[in-house]
């Protein structure tokens, strides 16, 4: 398949409306293609690389969206995932220049569909409405697989392309080999979000209430002695973390699945911010000094998997039970309650600790590998800054026409004007996108084919969580899960937060200067 018939795939996707017809366009793609192009194709059409992530900044994709390009299509599918495979495996001195290199190299052999569509999906914005669950109806109707058997084989394997080769290669009976086992991570159950306790308890009832923690996810496989780690996205890491591995062998369990998440903690057991955390988890190299100087404990809150016998279709309840039976020195902090003054008690508590909020989860629930329903939902505590719009990218799929991707910027009164700190499109409403579409073209000073700049005069209020370091923007800082909260009328650029003060925040999270801006 190349490469232009699958953006074509995209194109007319992003502009179909019903699910039924999204299905259908998805599934014809899915019959195109040959046996070894399915993985791929399946992991581009979700707008994800089959690699993760290869290295590759926005200063390098906006250096290769310069190219030139082709007059005509000719890059086959699977050339597109070579090159990226190439570009993951560079490392070494001069990386970064050869990563751009490929780059630019592939970008001169797309046409300009084709390099708008690898931008969208570097970029993480291939936001065209193939969703997982459309492109799991999809391949039930490409291979005549039935949904459900579809569902939970991806469930088990957290590979949905994988599934999709599969059940078309080899048929629908093959998929029963992709139940729950050990050392094959499942992909974790992911949370909703409500805004308060008692709006999470008004949705479940009466629920168990957990600290909610900023760490690294985890989910530690143990048979006997044999233990394997792997992270979020299912990446073995067990060399990274011995301290984890030594704590799973103790456990009294023959075999177990567990989830949780690793946290890096100060000498009172305090947590450290997410990103030490990850500074830590993310090495592999001087594991044991690193180990010594800041040490990792890990906290489960599931177990999915017993001596044999998988856990994932029993009540969250019941697996907490057994999760505190095996494992109650590390398992995180939970309490069942039915009133809205116990629920906030608790999370007060969980923010006087040091964490980010708690996690309200329904007590009768299974726990839905890869699902982000309404059985787990996390309530954090939320923090806000003023800042101010300085350009928004086209919006695509239903955000198609409307202004809808931010780049905000904080004030920076020492050198004059703004520094950005990063993009958000989450949180817009309709109303929103298009109220801040004619504001912002109305302020406009220039545009390439993606983005809108303007004049830094719409101030807009922003939640976030916390925030990070990053190469990526000028300030060196950028903002964690940020979401337009509201445009703020009543202020001006010159009322912005500036630069300064989210230099303070970082600070104080962190305990350590934060880094110089840029030039």
């Amino acid at each position: 398949m190349r490469l232009d018939d699958l953006v074509k795939v995209s194109a007319a996707v992003a502009v179909t409306s019903g699910r039924l017809e999204k299905t259908a366009r998805l599934a014809d793609a899915l019959k195109m293609m040959r046996p070894d192009e399915i993985e791929t194709g399946v992991a581009f059409l979700s707008g994800s690389l089959p690699q993760g992530r290869i290295g590759l900044g926005w200063s390098a994709i906006s250096q290769a969206r310069t190219a030139r390009g082709a007059d005509q299509p000719s890059l086959e599918l699977l050339d597109v995932d070579a090159t990226f495979r190439q570009i993951a495996g560079v490392s070494g001195g001069g990386a970064a220049r050869q990563r751009r290199s490929l780059l630019q190299t592939l970008f001169e052999s797309s046409t300009a569909e084709e390099q708008d569509f690898l931008i969208r999906l570097l970029g993480g914005e291939l936001r065209q409405g193939a969703v997982e669950g459309v492109l799991t109806d999809a391949i039930a109707k490409a291979s005549g697989a039935p949904i459900d058997a579809i569902r939970h084989a991806a469930m088990m394997s957290g590979n949905l392309g994988e599934i999709a080769r599969v059940a078309m290669t080899e048929g629908p009976a093959a998929l029963s080999r992709h139940n729950i086992q050990l050392f094959r991570p499942v992909e974790p159950m992911l949370a909703s979000t409500a805004d308060t306790v008692s709006e999470a308890l008004g949705l479940l009832g009466e629920a168990a209430l957990e600290f909610k923690l900023d760490g690294a996810r985890i989910q530690v496989h143990k048979d006997q002695d044999e233990v394997r780690v792997f992270s979020r996205a299912l990446r073995d890491v067990t060399s990274a973390v011995p301290e984890v591995v030594e704590a799973a062998r103790d456990l009294p369990a023959r075999d177990v699945i567990l989830d949780g998440e690793v946290l890096a903690l100060t000498p009172g057991r305090a947590p450290l911010p997410f990103q030490e955390t990850m500074r830590r988890f993310g090495r592999r190299l001087e594991i044991e000094r690193l180990r010594a100087e800041m040490p990792l404990t890990p906290f489960f809150f599931d177990c999915l998997y017993l001596d044999g016998r998988s856990l994932t279709a029993e009540g969250q309840r019941l697996r907490a039970d057994i999760l505190q039976t095996i494992a109650p020195a590390f398992t995180v902090a939970r309490r069942i309650v039915e009133s809205e003054s116990e629920g906030d008690a608790f999370f007060k508590s969980a923010i006087g600790a040091g964490h980010e909020g708690v996690m309200a989860k329904a007590l009768d629930a299974p726990y839905v590998a890869g699902s982000r329903g309404r059985n787990w939902l996390k309530i954090k505590q939320v923090r806000t800054l003023d800042l101010v719009v300085l350009a928004a990218e086209w919006g695509n799929g239903r955000r198609r026409g409307w202004l809808s991707n931010l780049h905000l910027g904080a004030r920076d009164p020492e050198r004059g004007g703004f520094v950005m700190l990063g993009k958000t499109f989450k949180g817009l409403t309709d109303d929103m996108l298009k109220w801040q579409t004619a504001a912002l073209l109305e302020r406009e000073t220039g545009r390439d084919p993606y983005t809108v700049y303007v004049r830094p005069e719409l101030v807009v209020e922003i939640a976030f969580n916390d925030v990070q370091e990053s190469p990526q923007y000028p300030g060196a800082l950028a903002l964690r899960f940020a979401r337009v909260k509201r445009y703020r009328p009543d202020k001006t650029a010159a009322e912005a937060d500036t630069l300064q003060s989210i230099q303070e925040i970082y600070r104080a999270a962190t305990n350590r200067d934060a880094p110089a801006r840029r030039p």
